[in-house]
């Protein structure tokens, strides 16, 4: 039996989404996409992957507003 990731599957729709052109798209396939990348986030967030994005981004913003003050 085979099996597949869902947030392989998620993010394999959202690049293909994302290749199309800008000027195809109707509000209604922008908010699709919306929604796929919000749930790719969802389902990546609490795995080892997504907690190392997330420390690299924490790390990067507050590297930012201390050079910045």
């Amino acid at each position: 039996m085979m099996t597949i990731n869902v947030g392989v599957l998620l993010a394999i729709i959202v690049v293909m989404r994302l290749r199309r052109r800008t000027q195809a798209r109707s509000r209604v396939e922008e908010r699709n996409t919306a929604f796929f990348v919000l749930a790719l986030g969802i389902v990546i967030a609490p795995t080892p992957l997504g907690e190392g994005i997330f420390n690299v981004i924490k790390q990067l913003v507050s590297g930012i507003s201390q050079a910045g003050a």
